[in-house]
C-alpha cells in the first residue's frame, strides 16, 4: 500500500530585493528595456495544489526605469502609464492550473491604466529552499507578450520612412522568489 503525501498551500511575500519585473519593446529599429524595481504581492501554493493556488501582483506604475530619465518621465505621463491617475498595474489569478512539470497556467486579471483584461501567463516553478537563516522560499519565473494597446498606452509617432517609433508588442519578464 502507498500512501500520497499532499503538500500544504502555503502563503508566501514576493521578495522584491530577490525578484524582478522587466519588459523590452521595440522602439524604431532596436529594444528598448526596463523594469518596475517597486512591486509587492503574494502567493498562495503547493505544487500538488495547482487548483487551490492563487497570485496577488501589484507594481507600482511610478517605479518604471528604462535608465534614461527623460524617457521614463515620459512613459510617466499620460501619454502611457498616467501614473498619477492609476499609480498600480495589478494581476491577481481566478485559477491555476498544472500544465506539466513544474509548469503551470496562470488565469487572472491584468489591469493596466482603467483597463482590465483577463489573460493567462505561463509560469514555471523552479522549486523550493530553505535559505541560511531557515526561512522557506520559493520561486518562479514567467514570460508572457502583450500588446500596449489593449491597455490604452497607444501613444506613438509616425516615421518619416513608414511604421511608427514604438512597437505594441511588449515582452514582460518575470523572475519571482518568495518567502
Amino acid at each position: 500500500m502507498t500512501t500520497a503525501t499532499a503538500t500544504a498551500l502555503k502563503t508566501y511575500q514576493i521578495d522584491p530585493a530577490h525578484s524582478e519585473a522587466t519588459f523590452q519593446v521595440r522602439h524604431l529599429i532596436t529594444k528598448v528595456r526596463g523594469r518596475f524595481p517597486e512591486f509587492d504581492g503574494t502567493i498562495t501554493f503547493a505544487p500538488d495544489d495547482a487548483a487551490n493556488s492563487s497570485v496577488v501582483f501589484a507594481i507600482q506604475a511610478r517605479s518604471i526605469d528604462t535608465n534614461q530619465a527623460q524617457r521614463d518621465e515620459h512613459l510617466r505621463s499620460a501619454d502611457f502609464f498616467d501614473v498619477e491617475k492609476f499609480p498600480l498595474l495589478t494581476f491577481k489569478s481566478t485559477a491555476v492550473a498544472a500544465r506539466g512539470d513544474s509548469q503551470f497556467d496562470v488565469t487572472g486579471e491584468l489591469t493596466i491604466r482603467d483597463v482590465t483584461k483577463t489573460i493567462v501567463l505561463p509560469v514555471a516553478y523552479l522549486g523550493a529552499a530553505k535559505d541560511p537563516w531557515g526561512k522557506d522560499k520559493v520561486a518562479f519565473e514567467a514570460e508572457i507578450t502583450l500588446n500596449r494597446k489593449d491597455y490604452g498606452l497607444n501613444w506613438n509617432a509616425a516615421l518619416e520612412t513608414g511604421g511608427f517609433l514604438v512597437g505594441d508588442d511588449v515582452k514582460v519578464s518575470l523572475s519571482i522568489q518568495a518567502a
